[in-house]
């Protein structure tokens, strides 16, 4: 798959180093994946969550950072909507968030 928005797990990394380590495991899962659907996509990750139709919720480091991203399987990419803490994803609503 394709991600959009890379560079912006890379800066959120950096802010937090304790998310690194993970953060760089999804996304190389991610990029040979060639998912069809959200059951595929959720189930690659033991604490994944589907919050929408199109979009999914990680849990991070034992869920002190959460990610969500929504895919296209037709076009084969995911969109990093949304990457914080979990103080931070509590005020957002999971299923509409467009962080960037």
């Amino acid at each position: 798959m394709r991600l959009i928005a890379r560079s912006t797990l890379v800066a959120f990394a950096a802010k937090h180093p304790a998310s690194s380590a993970q953060l760089e495991h999804w996304q190389k899962i991610v990029k040979y994946a060639s998912w069809q659907n959200m059951s595929e996509a959720a189930n690659a990750f033991s604490r994944a969550k589907s919050v929408s139709g199109d979009r999914i919720r990680y849990d991070l480091v034992g869920g002190d950072y959460r990610l969500i991203v929504a895919f296209d399987f037709v076009r084969q990419i995911a969109f990093v909507k949304f990457i914080g803490t979990h103080a931070e994803y509590d005020k957002a609503d999971a299923a509409t968030v467009a962080q960037f």
